[in-house]
């Protein structure tokens, strides 16, 4: 029998070991040695910024909704995501009308929700969607999501940012040199709307329309003759602007439509009953008595051309302004007469139309949160359904 010690085993099984470990490591390193390209055959990154394609008139821009950040470019003909513009909950996006810029005012603070407070409108390139500039504001209206709250100048020079703190005032800017232009004291008004030549306009608690004009050194505010009656009949502050004619249509909560001819003196047309024009009974503001009522956030789209109004119908009872819609109610602004009601499949609380020979009409919001529909303006067959699309305001492309 042969004796072998303790520590001559424990020295045999470390040298085993070790050797196996080389010959491991040597396989490894060989093996690299003869897949790793040559040093010199390496290509270096390079950063890059893809690209949009040209701009479309399908194209529509639609915001998360309250919970989720960001604005979303779709192509309505190819239902793809084409990018995201950073828009948070506390901010308004407005678009150069020939597409020259994007626009977003936004509130942050330091230290997320406190700290130091910046209010500022940022400059985005339409086709690479990089930050190009920040200009900084004196304030403005902390909410956001709402297409009135800041609009551009016709000739996309000038932009107007709705501010309240505590007044109602509104932050002129000059997009051209990106700098505040100036602030003008605007009390009790809201809404607002570019006035070609003149400056804007915006909807007012006492029913009237004010006018400012920024011609001279200090602006001049003007009052159309009252028109409405806020506490009674109050007029939704999401009207829709047709800059073809300088005008816009305006919708009341029992459901009068009024259209307003932009200027220095705007001209107001008369009321009249959008379900009458229909063909049955006007809305009224008795409790309890059920019509079809007009609803939703973004209820209203006109396609200018064919000054064709589309808006959101539900069946409900004064006071039920914000439930979605269950119809589609196309109406002719000429004739003054509903041509046609279609039924929605899901609810929707914003719509939008695209202002090209073929139109696309885009409805979210409602039932299915975050899912976009796109139908055919035409027929109203239905082109697309969006998943995660957001169901906030929605933004379309001139026409072009």
């Amino acid at each position: 029998m042969i004796k072998v010690s303790r520590q001559f085993c424990a020295r045999k099984l470390a040298e085993t070991a070790l050797a196996a470990a080389l010959a491991l490591s040597a396989g490894i390193t060989g093996a690299a040695a003869q897949t790793a390209p040559p040093a010199g055959n390496l290509e270096p990154e390079q950063a890059f910024t893809h690209k949009l394609p040209a701009p479309s008139p399908h194209w529509v821009f639609m915001r998360g909704g309250w919970e989720n950040s960001g604005t979303r470019i779709w192509d309505g003909d190819s239902g793809k995501m084409l990018g995201l513009v950073q828009t948070t909950r506390w901010s308004d996006m407005a678009l150069d009308p020939a597409y020259k810029a994007i626009y977003v005012a936004e509130t942050i603070w330091t230290k997320i929700n406190r700290g130091t407070r910046q209010d500022y409108v940022a400059v985005y390139d339409p086709m690479t969607l990089n930050l190009l500039a920040e200009i900084p504001l004196p304030g403005r209206l902390i909410i956001g999501a709402m297409n009135n709250n800041f609009v551009i100048s016709d000739d996309g020079k000038t932009g107007f940012v709705y501010n309240f703190s505590p007044a109602s005032s509104v932050n002129v800017v000059d997009l051209e040199k990106r700098r505040l232009a100036r602030v003008v004291e605007l009390p009790g008004c809201a809404s607002l709307v570019p006035v070609a030549g003149i400056g804007f306009s915006a909807l007012c608690s006492d029913g009237t329309l004010a006018t400012v004009s920024l011609a001279g050194k200090a602006p001049v505010i003007t009052h159309s003759a009252a028109f409405f009656k806020a506490a009674e009949d109050p007029v939704f502050d999401s009207f829709v602007h047709d800059r073809s004619k300088g005008e816009i249509v305006l919708m009341s909560y029992t459901g009068l439509i009024r259209t307003a001819k932009l200027g220095a003196t705007p001209t107001i047309g008369d009321a009249w009953s959008i379900q009458a024009a229909a063909g049955l009974r006007p809305g009224d503001t008795k409790p309890l008595d059920i019509n079809w009522m007009p609803g939703g956030r973004q209820l209203t789209a006109l396609h200018e051309k064919t000054g064709t109004l589309y808006v959101l119908m539900h069946r409900g009872e004064y006071w039920t302004q914000k439930e979605d819609g269950e119809e589609i109610w196309v109406v002719n602004m000429a004739t003054r007469k509903v041509v046609k009601r279609v039924p929605i499949k899901n609810r929707a609380g914003n719509i939008a139309v695209s202002q090209d020979d073929k139109p696309l009409i885009f409805l979210t919001g409602g039932e299915e949160e975050g899912e976009a529909v796109v139908l055919d303006a035409l027929t109203f067959e239905e082109k697309h359904k969006l998943k995660r699309a957001g169901s906030g305001v929605i933004n379309t492309l001139g026409a072009r």
